[in-house]
């Protein structure tokens, strides 16, 4: 029921090798539309990731800005305390951020999301257990769960949540959803269910919010307050 990072990473993935320079790592993000490419060690394994911003630096803090009494924002030197150093890079081994954050493919979506807002990135490498690269999950690729059809997520509900979770008579709860807002309608035999009903439903993907008009046959929230 949980969608994983393999359901949603990019796996044809634009690297690139330490020793690559500066201006070939520029032209595969240009050419690849892409924000940033993972750096890979001869075994395919990945030690770092090179960005836009890290290319950028190369003007940030160019020496000559220095010399014309110019220096970097104060925020940017405590952002991005090798700033200097980076600037002064050529190749892809001085220029990206190691080690790399990554997440493995059946990590949940959810951790992936988690992952990228603690460590303020846009992307992260997906390896395998060896530490291999596998693909590339963005934060593009997790919004698109938003746009989940409505058919498959009323499925979803349905199959899975009703149905196998909890054991629901078919007819006895309907599921309509608008554009990833679902509303759960009819009558359960207990209160509680109701509630486990639309919290399960609430972490479906693609769900942006449940509407409530469950009713009940028993209220047995009290004897769970005992």
């Amino acid at each position: 029921m949980r969608m994983t990072v393999a359901d949603v990473m990019t796996d044809e993935v634009v690297s690139v090798a330490a020793a690559t320079p500066f201006k070939d790592i520029a032209e595969a993000l240009i050419a690849g539309g892409i924000s940033a490419v993972p750096v890979l060690d001869d075994d395919n394994h990945v030690i770092g990731m090179v960005s836009e911003a890290d290319l950028l630096r190369k003007e940030e803090f160019r020496e000559q800005f220095y010399r014309e009494g110019y220096r970097p924002p104060l925020r940017a030197r405590l952002r991005h305390p090798k700033g200097r150093q980076k600037a002064a890079g050529d190749t892809a081994a001085e220029l990206m951020t190691s080690p790399a954050v990554v997440i493995t493919p059946r990590s949940s979506v959810i951790t992936a999301a988690r992952l990228m807002d603690e460590r303020d990135v846009k992307r992260l490498a997906v390896v395998d257990p060896y530490g291999r690269l596998q693909g590339i999950v963005s934060r593009r690729d997790l919004v698109k769960l938003f746009v989940r059809p409505d058919e498959e997520i009323a499925a979803e509900v349905c199959d899975d949540i009703l149905g196998r979770a909890l054991w629901v008579h078919a007819g006895g709860v309907e599921v309509e959803v608008s554009r990833g807002v679902v509303t759960l309608s009819g009558r359960l035999d207990r209160r509680t269910e109701c509630g486990i009903a639309c919290r399960m439903t609430a972490r479906v993907n693609g769900v942006i919010d449940v509407v409530d008009q469950l009713t009940w046959k028993t209220d047995d929230s009290k004897w769970e307050a005992r």
